[in-house]
């Protein structure tokens, strides 16, 4: 994959979310929630004073084929129970544990 591939890649990834939060809290404007250019340091969506208060979210978007393994696990959670939301938490060691949701149900959740 090329370097621009890579990037454009990324770009969706946060595309999608900032339109996510952006629809999830109407009142914020899109200078409220805006895409980090590529290889700027920080979140890779940066949140105006008002959109950190009401979001409190601090986002990195990663859009790998890495990830397939936590995939799996999110499969194997999605079984079953269709009234609750899958989850997925892990741990590696030496590190504090994480919890995997879909997006959909993540941005309900911070509402």
């Amino acid at each position: 994959m090329t370097p621009t591939s890579k990037k454009r890649k990324s770009a969706l990834l946060q595309n999608l979310v900032r339109d996510k939060v952006l629809k999830s809290f109407p009142h914020l404007k899109k200078k409220d929630v805006v895409t980090a250019s590529n290889g700027q340091v920080g979140p890779d969506l940066v949140l105006s004073k008002v959109a950190r208060k009401l979001v409190g979210v601090n986002f990195e978007c990663k859009n790998q084929n890495k990830m397939k393994t936590i995939y799996d696990w999110y499969k194997q959670a999605s079984k079953g129970q269709q009234k609750l939301i899958p989850a997925v938490c892990m741990k590696m060691n030496t590190r504090s544990p994480l919890v995997v949701i879909d997006l959909d149900d993540f941005i309900d959740l911070i509402k």
